[in-house]
């Protein structure tokens, strides 16, 4: 995800001040991630730099200066093009799990244990998700799906590789 253009895209609907960027962050995108106070105040910077943000006004209130961002254009246009381009589908060639089974093939090691702890991790996951997705908004129903259908694909190849150890044992000892 790129934050500075979620950023930008949260300052459309107006001026704010980092914290306040911070916060809406958090909660539309940052349930399992949230954003460090590090990270909005240098990408604020870096897209103040770059001409896509400009400062709306400094504020102390007796504490601190806090300066209170605003969108320009640039940056407007900047959120459209990257809200335009599709991003790349990642096709997982290489997957670390996949490398691990082989890893377990050479080495003598049980693949057929490493894939049924692997689906018991994922059969807990989904089971955490799904607990989520129930209670929450439809936000964090939709991306709960997301990962849900991620996790669901990954346990088909799981069943798949398993079914498939025998082969693949034969092949990477070759």
């Amino acid at each position: 995800m790129s934050i500075g253009h979620t950023l930008l895209g949260l300052l459309e609907s107006g001026p704010r001040h980092g914290y306040d960027l911070k916060r809406a962050f958090d909660d539309k995108f940052g349930h399992d991630r949230p954003l460090h106070y590090g990270q909005v105040y240098s990408t604020m910077s870096r897209l103040l730099k770059n001409g896509l943000v400009e400062v709306d006004g400094v504020e102390s209130d007796g504490g601190p200066e806090r300066k209170r961002y605003a969108i320009t254009e640039a940056g407007i246009t900047d959120v459209e093009q990257w809200l335009a381009q599709p991003e790349k589908p990642e096709p997982y060639l290489q997957s670390t799990l996949y490398t691990k089974v082989v890893l377990a093939l050479l080495t003598g090691r049980s693949a057929a244990g490493l894939l049924d702890v692997q689906r018991a991790e994922h059969l807990r996951m989904m089971r955490v998700l799904t607990d989520r997705k129930r209670r929450g908004d439809l936000a964090d129903q939709l991306i709960c799906d997301h990962a849900l259908f991620h996790l669901e694909a990954d346990l088909r190849w799981l069943e798949l590789a398993a079914a498939r150890l025998d082969k693949l044992a034969t092949e990477v000892r070759a």
